[in-house]
């Protein structure tokens, strides 16, 4: 049997903690940030944890991790 290929969309966007959780960019910063006050676009820099039920999600993605 083949060996379990890795999405290619999953390994540009996600990447995987030391304890196993998943990281991924935070949403809603592509554009329209004049419409965003100053608080959302400070807060939504940097990265998040996903959640549990989104990460089980993007693990079937990337069988072999990161």
């Amino acid at each position: 049997m083949s060996k379990m290929k890795t999405k290619s969309g999953a390994k540009k966007r996600f990447k995987l903690t030391a304890t196993g959780k998943i990281k991924a960019g935070q949403a809603g910063k592509r554009h329209g940030m004049i419409k965003r006050t100053p608080k959302q676009i400070r807060n939504k820099r940097g990265q998040v944890v996903l959640s549990p039920q989104d990460a089980r999600i993007v693990k079937k993605y990337i069988p072999n991790g990161l």
